[in-house]
């Protein structure tokens, strides 16, 4: 195997030769972060209508997936290589019918005292929500869209605070 030239050290995930390492952050300051993302499942009308009714035939949607981004957020190490474990201390999960009522609107916060961000524990768990929404609604409706999934808030860490416009 030919060792690649070396990269600049702007790459935090890779080594000097090119080689995936997880990022070492036992020197970072352990502080309060805090992560916000949202994603819309995109659907007819009909649809979501049998979602807020509670007449999806695989039971309650919005609880069902309340359910899966939370434990998905949890288990973000596990399924994002090089993610590092978190002690999480909160998540939560909003679902609501859009205004437009063509859509299921998804948000997660996730909260953690540790030394490294939770934006990827946010991303998924509103991507796993959105996802199980899907899953549990697609004998009804194939063509449903997962769109926007997108970090709109962080706070805490050494970059500082960020919000999506």
């Amino acid at each position: 195997m030919t060792d690649l030239p070396p990269l600049p050290p702007s790459l935090s995930h890779l080594d000097a030769r090119g080689h995936a390492r997880m990022v070492d952050v036992s020197e970072k300051a352990v502080t309060s972060r805090e992560a916000t993302a949202r994603a819309r499942v995109v659907m007819e009308a009909a649809t979501l209508a049998m979602i807020v009714e509670g007449r999806a035939p695989k039971g309650d949607v919005f609880a069902t997936a309340r359910v899966a981004g939370i434990m998905a957020a949890k288990r973000t190490h596990e399924l994002i290589p090089l993610c590092h474990p978190l002690p999480v201390s909160g998540v939560t999960v909003d679902l609501a019918p859009s205004a437009t009522g063509d859509a299921v609107e998804i948000e997660a916060t996730v909260r953690v005292t540790g030394q490294t961000g939770v934006e990827m524990e946010a991303l998924t768990a509103v991507t796993v929500a959105a996802l199980t929404v899907y899953d549990m609604c697609k004998a009804v409706e194939r063509g449903m869209r997962i769109e926007d999934v997108r970090l709109v808030s962080k706070s805490g860490g050494r970059s500082g605070d960020y919000r999506a416009e």
